[in-house]
């Protein structure tokens, strides 16, 4: 929920604190979430008196949670913009709303992050940072400009417009939208400060003390710092439509951030209880009715670099019981006309709903460590930039690294719980990069190659720069080298939904349960009630 939603809707507020369950690994930072309440709730809850309950916090015990939602939510709205780029479709009796580019009305669908950024996280990283800095902790407050400069960076890629100077402004009822230009203006900023913090050795910088409750790097700073240099070079990736584009900036922030896969920000859910296991395994039953689409299949299955089969096509993807890997038509309905034997298993690798309480497949396991970002992804942003600045050299290196990159952390995910897979030999990996379809010399190297590799890093996880990258390329771009597409064999739903008006989708609305319910004068401001408000450019992507 945004603050604004705490505070002009408390009963609902109530509510979720009420229900909600809490995270096992810190129960006590939840009270950060509990300061955050008007004096009515304080009345009704009463935990401000309460003499079981601390009235004051560390500092460090409001991160674990917060650091929980920042890998996960990005998750629970994977199931819907992944969707969108079509990583998966959802079976069904019809072809859904998601699959047709459309949005679920009056709903939260889609909303994980927004809700988030704006609550979980809202006033408790004020809190945080506030505290952090007073008690000159720069190691922890330099975390926390990594939080708030993550949460608007996914929320205007995913809305455009967003609340950012009002945000959490507790005087107010109503919130005003800002420029997409001006988000992206302020996580930048966010970012350089976080990294000034972070190379900080004086005040009360303290290891072990960050590392109680830093369940991503154990307190390791440096590490934090390379995650601020990955992160700019993302934003700054993203201006490739701007003519503010600039390579060299994007190669060096990438050369300052991740070394290799042991830099990956990756979460360990302790699989526990519910909230404590990864929200994409068998357990919690959250993808069920998920399967591939025949996009990525191709994509791995060498219809699309020269019948080169991708050795992480079985060690990611499920196989249908008669052993094929098959990926589902986003425009036809459930199955098809395909056969029991031929309809691909769960991305957990069972027919039907089964695979309970067995090994998952690669990310989809109950003890799959989930990322935030990776060194492979990293390297395929360098090598963008790099191709597009025409140093050829530098890019095919980079990327060459992503590739080889990414196999190993795939062999690494497979590992996390000892799933089913069995791990790309050394063999099979050295065959594959030499194999010029995959990775040619530099005078062969296109958008296509670098493009719909990170695709295949990204797949399962990496929801939001894949759809990022798909707008930016407007779905279906052609390559000039190659001749086909930038992400070849993507095409758009032949029925897309009604409120479309026939064209291709461009963003999510905002939270229903805040915005459209009580923030409306705002939302008509920016067009947000237009019923084809989703298909609205971001500033972002154009010229």
């Amino acid at each position: 929920m945004t603050q604004l939603f705490a505070r002009s809707a408390r009963r609902h507020t109530v509510h979720t604190l009420l229900t909600e369950k809490p995270m096992k690994i810190i129960r006590g930072a939840l009270l950060g979430g509990v300061l955050a309440l008007s004096t009515s709730c304080k009345d009704f809850l009463d935990v401000n008196t309460n003499p079981n309950a601390p009235q004051v916090v560390s500092a460090n015990l409001y991160l674990s949670p917060m650091l929980h939602w920042m890998v996960t939510s990005p998750q629970f709205d994977g199931r819907f913009v992944g969707r969108y780029n079509q990583e998966w479709l959802l079976t069904s009796t019809v072809v859904t709303t998601w699959d047709r580019m459309g949005y679920d009305p009056s709903s939260d669908n889609a909303a994980q992050q927004w809700r988030d950024v704006y609550w979980t996280l809202g006033q408790n990283l004020v809190d945080m940072n506030t505290k952090a800095e007073a008690e000159q902790r720069w190691d922890l407050l330099g975390v926390g400009y990594v939080l708030k400069a993550w949460g608007w960076q996914v929320l205007t890629d995913m809305h455009g417009e967003i609340i950012v100077k009002e945000a959490i402004d507790q005087s107010k009822f109503s919130f005003n939208y800002d420029t997409q230009e001006y988000a992206y203006q302020e996580t930048q900023r966010l970012l350089t400060r976080a990294i000034e913090l972070l190379q900080k050795t004086d005040g009360a910088v303290d290891a072990a003390y960050l590392a109680r409750t830093d369940k991503i790097y154990n307190g390791d700073r440096t590490k934090w710092l390379k995650l601020a240099y990955g992160m700019l070079a993302l934003n700054l990736n993203h201006y490739s439509n701007k003519s503010t584009y600039k390579p060299a900036d994007i190669i060096s922030a990438v050369d300052k951030s991740f070394v290799g896969n042991f830099d990956d920000a990756l979460l360990t859910y302790p699989n526990t209880q519910n909230d404590d296991i990864n929200f994409y395994g068998r357990t919690r039953g959250n993808i069920n009715a998920y399967r591939p689409t025949q996009f990525v299949v191709n994509l791995l299955n060498g219809s699309q670099f020269g019948g080169v089969v991708d050795p992480r096509l079985s060690r990611m993807l499920p196989p249908s019981p008669d052993g094929q890997y098959r990926g589902l038509d986003i425009n036809v309905v459930g199955f098809g006309a395909l056969s029991t034997a031929q309809q691909p298993n769960n991305l957990y690798g069972y027919a039907g709903t089964g695979g309970l309480q067995l090994p998952g497949r690669y990310l989809f396991d109950d003890k799959a460590k989930m990322p935030l970002m990776t060194y492979a992804q990293l390297q395929f942003i360098k090598a963008e930039a790099a191709y597009r600045s025409g140093d050829k050299a530098t890019a095919l290196t980079a990327y060459r690294n992503g590739v080889s990159a990414h196999l190993d952390f795939v062999n690494a995910r497979n590992s996390d719980n000892n799933q089913s897979p069995t791990q790309i030999t050394s063999g099979e990996k050295t065959a594959f990069l030499a194999d010029p379809n995959i990775v040619p010399g530099v005078g062969g190297l296109s958008l296509t190659h670098i493009m719909s590799q990170k695709y295949i890093a990204q797949w399962g996880w990496g929801h939001n720069e894949i759809w990022m990258d798909l707008r930016r390329y407007h779905y279906t771009d052609i390559d000039p080298v190659s001749g086909v597409q930038v992400f070849p064999g993507f095409t758009a739903p032949t029925s897309l939904y009604p409120d479309n008006g026939g064209k291709i989708v461009q963003r999510i609305r905002p939270r229903y349960n805040s915005e459209y319910v009580w923030n409306v004068p705002a939302l008509t401001a920016i067009g947000g009630l237009f019923l084809d408000y989703h298909t609205k450019p971001l500033w972002i992507t154009q010229p």
